[in-house]
């Protein structure tokens, strides 16, 4: 394990969590002093994510990180939460016990954790994702998500 401060290979490992699938490890460097955290992932088998073009690619975490950051930009989110729901959804996919995914089911789960976390970032990703080719499907997508938050109703 490099510092990514100093670039030194000896640390110390000062606190380690359990944090559901995953240990989180608090490491001081032996050289510099500095503090920095790792993560430590049983490797579990690849997937293959299938494009809408019928391609294969294998499934990024770190793309599915960068796709929700994206639609959380300049909003009021903890960064823990978007992690949460890239740890959720990785986790989610696994449970499928699939090696091929559609890319179509890794963006309904994005667009429902985002439903659930910011309207805002739903209807952003939405908007990428949906390819919304005028206001009025936009406005239409808005006005379901509206109609979802009022009680009683049901979809």
């Amino acid at each position: 394990m490099k510092c990514p401060y100093c670039g030194g290979t000896e640390s110390r490992v000062k606190d380690s969590r359990d944090v559901g699938d995953a240990i989180h490890r608090r490491r001081e460097c032996e050289h510099c002093k500095g503090r920095f955290s790792t993560y430590e992932r049983v490797e579990q088998s690849h997937l293959m994510v299938i494009k809408r073009d019928q391609r294969r690619e294998p499934f990024d975490r770190q793309k599915l990180y960068i796709g929700l950051r994206k639609a959380c930009e300049k909003r009021p989110l903890p960064i823990w939460e978007i992690e949460n729901a890239v740890e959720g959804i990785e986790q989610d996919l696994y449970r499928l016990s699939k090696l091929e995914i559609p890319s179509s089911i890794i963006g309904e789960m994005v667009m429902e954790r985002l439903r659930q976390m910011d309207k805002i970032a739903y209807i952003r990703f939405a908007s990428v994702y949906r390819s919304f080719g005028d206001v009025e499907t936009m406005f239409e997508e808005i006005q379901k998500l509206l109609n979802r938050e009022k009680p009683g109703s049901e979809e």
